[in-house]
């Protein structure tokens, strides 16, 4: 008589929380790998970005946000290469004893936002860990061949846009963690669930970009660097929301170096800024200009309403 053993933990939690948000190419998760069929004439764009419990949300975030979190810092950075979401791979690592509704409201925010941004579950891993909760997600985009908007390509003269508004993020994990008051719960929010620029046209309109993850300043200094020019940046032009606006002039530097915004960050020739804006409009995605590059020694200058420079304690988020 053959052996028979029961099905093992994780894949009985795969089959009752993951399996659900399986696409085509997934296999119903059955399989040691997915079978991916790119669209006709299209270049692949893969990224990959991990988050860490207690570092990049909190114990006591709700699950189904953090998954919302996970896709969309992912999903930002496909809208910062002016890619179209394919679909994506996820590794759990979560310490033993973590409760199936944890799991279970995970799995519901991933459901939700796949609904919204068009992307499914192609596979992935579980495991147990004895440190906290760890989660990746690899996303797969794609662009008309030699269209994907890169790093390096800014121009003496482009100007440095940005989607959206600037520091409430960072803003909201102060709020997080008693630090700051949010009557409103905008910055909170802000912090808990990014809003990626997805949709937004710029192949053909940027001649660089990224997204803003680990602080504005830091981030628009690795724009810099890879284009071999410096950057002027004019304090009073960056977009702030009401309640940034409202924490008041002291959290100013928090706003330009705190990070968490998942805003795109982009050089535009002056000869494409109507075809910015036009894109902008398409999309219902607000755009402000913030500043330009100029040659020079790679290095961003944060200048005051009187042209005087911002003294900046550091630039942005150090990952070590």
């Amino acid at each position: 008589m053959a052996n028979r053993f029961d099905l093992p933990p994780e894949f009985s939690l795969i089959a009752r929380h993951f399996r659900p948000l399986a696409g085509p190419g997934a296999l119903e998760l059955g399989d040691d790998a997915a079978l991916l069929t790119p669209p006709a004439g299209r270049d692949l764009v893969l990224t990959a970005d991990a988050m860490v419990g207690g570092v990049h949300f909190l114990p006591d975030d709700p699950p189904d946000l953090v998954g919302r979190k996970l896709l969309r810092v992912n999903l930002s950075d496909l809208a910062a290469k002016g890619a179209t979401p394919l679909g994506y791979l996820m590794t759990v690592s979560a310490p033993r004893g973590t409760p199936d509704a944890w799991f279970a409201g995970f799995a519901a925010g991933l459901a939700a936002d796949q609904a919204v941004f068009g992307v499914s579950l192609l596979g992935g891993d579980t495991t147990a860990t004895p440190g906290p909760l760890s989660l990746s997600l690899t996303i797969i985009g794609h662009v008309a061949p030699g269209a994907m908007v890169r790093r390096v390509g800014a121009q003496p003269g482009d100007g440095i846009w940005v989607t959206g508004t600037i520091g409430d993020g960072a803003l909201g994990l102060a709020v997080a963690q008693g630090r700051l008051a949010d009557p409103s719960g905008h910055l909170r929010d802000r912090y808990r669930l990014p809003q990626p620029r997805v949709g937004l046209a710029i192949a053909g309109v940027a001649s660089a970009g990224m997204d803003v993850s680990d602080g504005l300043v830091q981030d628009l200094g690795h724009l810099c660097r890879a284009a071999g020019l410096a950057a002027a940046v004019e304090a009073a032009r960056v977009p702030l929301s009401e309640a940034a606006r409202a924490a008041g002039p002291g959290w100013l530097a928090t706003c330009l170096t705190g990070g968490d915004d998942y805003e795109l960050l982009l050089a535009v020739p002056p000869a494409r800024e109507a075809a910015l804006a036009q894109a902008a409009h398409a999309a219902g995605m607000p755009v402000t200009r913030i500043g330009r590059f100029h040659a020079g020694a790679p290095g961003v200058m944060v200048r005051d309403p009187t042209g005087r420079e911002i003294s900046l304690e550091r630039g942005g988020w150090s990952h070590f």
